[in-house]
């Protein structure tokens, strides 16, 4: 069965904005034959626009799931998901990608790249796919400026990080979402790719959301918001 088909609308008729990003009752159920997971349980917050916020828990308390949810990579089984005044279950797959493309930036513990292209021609092709004009100088502002034209793959991990960063600067996505993205990085790299992060929301303005497990990552963010067992702990 479609997961569109499990999916259970809201009984309001339209979602009210106060935020960048907010869940609605958000529920999450992972089916294998009989057995059922249930990765997030009712799940309410709010994350303000130009916000850095951690998304803090132990393994398996539904962060990652709350992420791509906020991605259009997966549909709840029931709740609501609203993105700057949009709900995602309105969207159809046209508008989804599009969202993805235009509004969102993911960034994954492996960077999210293409690793056999430069790190010229992966800004470019996301900017391409964004539907955006180039900008020459999104390497230059995340120190990336004399690894234009260096494979993306051939990088170090603080640099592909920089340069996943870089890409989403580059099509000013109005929301980053970064699962795990230091989670392989000694703690200097780890602190010069959270003052990217943050460089991208004082410059840019842009809501950043992480998903984490480390303390250090929780200290340098506006907001921890801490997750067990699929819900906000109060």
């Amino acid at each position: 069965m479609a997961l569109r088909s499990l999916y259970r609308e809201p009984e309001r008729e339209q979602a009210v904005a106060v935020g960048a990003l907010e869940y609605h009752d958000v529920f999450k159920i992972f089916r294998s034959g009989p057995t059922e997971t249930v990765a997030l349980r009712g799940l309410d917050l709010c994350v303000e626009q130009r916000e850095l916020v951690a998304l803090l828990g132990p393994s398996g308390c539904g962060k990652s799931t709350a992420l791509h949810l906020a991605a259009g990579l997966d549909e709840p089984s029931a709740g609501d998901i609203v993105c700057f005044g949009r709900s995602l279950a309105r969207l159809d797959d046209s508008e989804l990608a599009d969202y993805r493309a235009r509004e969102i930036a993911i960034v994954f513990q492996s960077g999210n790249l293409w690793p056999a292209l430069s790190a010229r021609e992966n800004i470019a092709l996301t900017l391409k796919l964004a539907g955006r004009s180039d900008d020459q100088g999104a390497l230059d502002r995340f120190g990336l400026g004399g690894r234009e034209r260096q494979r993306a793959g051939s990088l170090s991990g603080g640099e592909q990080q920089r340069l996943a960063i870089a890409a989403a600067a580059a099509r000013h996505a109005r929301l980053v979402l970064a699962d795990e993205p230091t989670a392989e990085l000694d703690e200097r790299n780890e602190q010069i790719v959270l003052e990217a992060l943050r460089q991208l929301r004082d410059e840019l303005e842009t809501t950043v959301v992480i998903v984490t497990h480390s303390e250090r990552v929780a200290d340098a963010v506006d907001r921890v918001i801490e997750l067990r067992d699929g819900a906000v702990v109060e």
